[in-house]
């Protein structure tokens, strides 16, 4: 054998070796020497995900006051349960949609929607000032419902690790609602709609408890006073993650939302008052 095979050989069948020995995330492939932190493989999580898409399906208990005054504002109407007294559900199960985007390693902003539109048909008990409209007992009163609410948030983490993230921020939250009913027997109906705009001071909180669990809580409140009406919104959720797949994870949580709203500008002033809570379970895309 010739002194160059002799020589090939050995340094070929090491290089196969190599070549099949598995690489390591936190090495340098061709070197072996450690990377440096910022470049080693991220393990996926809430606190690595850039931008994720969460379906929801919320099955929440739901408690509802509504109050309409007279047009010239000379007398107060009368306050209402939704579900006790105009017959409305008190549980809607619904999807929900939120998306999360993260601008920088600390800085992400996140869109939420909530919607609830119930009707009602109920046989009054009692009597009920509606606005202009006086309801007797004995009217049966058709009604709905309908709440909105749009938020956008906006956090910076000032805790960031590959467990653990702590942040804090400025939410904005776009509320709407609109209570209507009827006496179609005695052709009396009323409607009022009122919608402002808020902020709220959030906070977020996601663990990476192991490499396929993870725990993630926020929770915001705030009240203010802007043009002609009064808002104030407590909103609150937890959950745990299973990381299915890289991109894929699977959750459970609890929600509670309390809101209201009262508007002394409109063409009938009134209050509004919503109160959500129950469990939820979540289909959730991240990348």
């Amino acid at each position: 054998m010739s002194r160059k095979a002799s020589w090939c050989l050995p340094v070929a069948t090491a290089g196969c070796v190599l070549l099949s020995l598995p690489a390591r995330a936190d090495r340098d492939p061709l070197s072996g020497a450690p990377l440096p932190p910022d470049q080693q493989r991220e393990i996926p999580s809430p606190i690595t995900d850039r931008f994720y898409v969460r379906g929801t399906f919320f099955d929440p208990a739901v408690t509802t006051t509504v109050r309409v005054d007279t047009q010239n504002g000379t007398a107060m109407g009368t306050p209402v349960s939704a579900e006790r007294d105009l017959g409305l559900s008190g549980r809607t199960p619904q999807g929900l949609f939120e998306a999360m985007f993260r601008l920088r390693k600390r800085s992400k902003v996140r869109v939420n929607f909530f919607e609830s539109n119930r009707k009602g048909d109920e046989l009054l008990t009692r009597p009920i000032l509606f606005g202009n409209v006086m309801f007797v007992p004995g009217d049966r009163a058709t009604s709905a419902l309908d709440w909105r609410a749009f938020t956008i948030t906006y956090t910076y983490s000032f805790i960031r690790t590959d467990r653990l993230e702590l942040g804090t921020g400025l939410a904005l939250h776009m509320l709407e609602a609109d209570a209507r009913a009827a006496v179609t027997a005695r052709q009396l109906s009323q409607e009022i709609t009122g919608a402002g705009a808020f902020p709220t001071i959030p906070l977020d909180f996601a663990w990476r408890i192991s490499r396929r669990f993870a725990f993630t809580a926020r929770g915001q409140y705030l009240r203010a006073s802007i043009r002609g009406f009064e808002g104030a919104l407590a909103d609150y959720h937890g959950d745990v993650q299973y990381r299915w797949k890289p991109n894929v994870a699977l959750g459970a949580g609890y929600s509670a939302l309390r809101s209201s709203l009262d508007v002394s500008n409109a063409t009938y002033p009134g209050r509004f008052s919503l109160n959500v809570r129950g469990p939820e379970a979540f289909f959730r895309v991240s990348f």
